[in-house]
């Protein structure tokens, strides 16, 4: 399987699957079939995709780690510079198709609706995690601040699944999917630093014990 993970056709493939939202958005607009309100179907649908690919992106590390298959960190920067392609289209349909650059308007709803506030925090948090996603960025800011800088998608998770929560009316299973799936991967994270914590320190405290030389049967 890591064979297959390797392989720059797999990723050439992944990268085709993740631009099947887009193609089916666009199909649905060629057919006229964007239902009675398009601009909700939209942002309702470009929302989803990158509460998806958010998902996708968090659950990389605990499937690697589970599964013994490495390599699939190769699509993790992937999915996430796709979640971030979404959240723009998302935030660029409220602009353009929503509002129509009325700045006053937008900037009345973020303050009156507190679900935009909250995707609009999600949103910002993501920008920086994209801009700085290069190989040359790890570089500059060097592993362990590149490594803090991008735990910012955790917070950008919870602010889109808040945005979704606080958006709906009455049917709430759809955004409580996604803080089952969200809360899940953030727990399952803070337990693997709690326990690679724990084993640090017991190896701190037995290491004075041991000789100053010793021998290896």
């Amino acid at each position: 399987m890591n064979r297959i993970l390797s392989s720059k056709w797999t990723k050439a493939a992944v990268f085709t699957l993740c631009l099947a939202p887009l193609a089916d958005l666009i199909w649905h607009g060629f057919q006229d079939n964007l239902t009675a309100d398009p601009i909700a179907f939209i942002t309702h649908r470009t929302g989803d995709w990158t509460l998806r690919f958010l998902v996708i992106t968090l659950a990389i590390t605990p499937l690697r780690k589970i599964l013994h298959l490495p390599q699939l960190i190769r699509f993790r920067r992937m999915f996430g510079l796709f979640a971030f392609f979404y959240v723009c289209l998302h935030f660029t349909t409220w602009v353009v198709l929503d509002h129509f650059f009325a700045w006053s308007e937008m900037w009345k709803d973020i303050h009156k609706r507190p679900f935009i506030t909250a995707g609009f925090i999600g949103f910002v948090l993501l920008i920086p995690l994209a801009i700085t996603s290069t190989a040359g960025w790890i570089r500059r800011l060097g592993g362990r601040r590149w490594q803090l800088l991008h735990r910012a998608i955790y917070f950008a998770a919870i602010a889109g699944v808040v945005h979704y929560y606080w958006q709906v009316k009455s049917d709430t299973r759809k955004p409580l999917e996604y803080a089952w799936m969200v809360g899940i991967l953030l727990a399952w994270r803070l337990g693997a630093w709690l326990y690679d914590r724990a084993r640090r320190g017991a190896a701190g405290s037995a290491r004075p014990d041991e000789p100053a030389t010793a021998e290896t049967s």
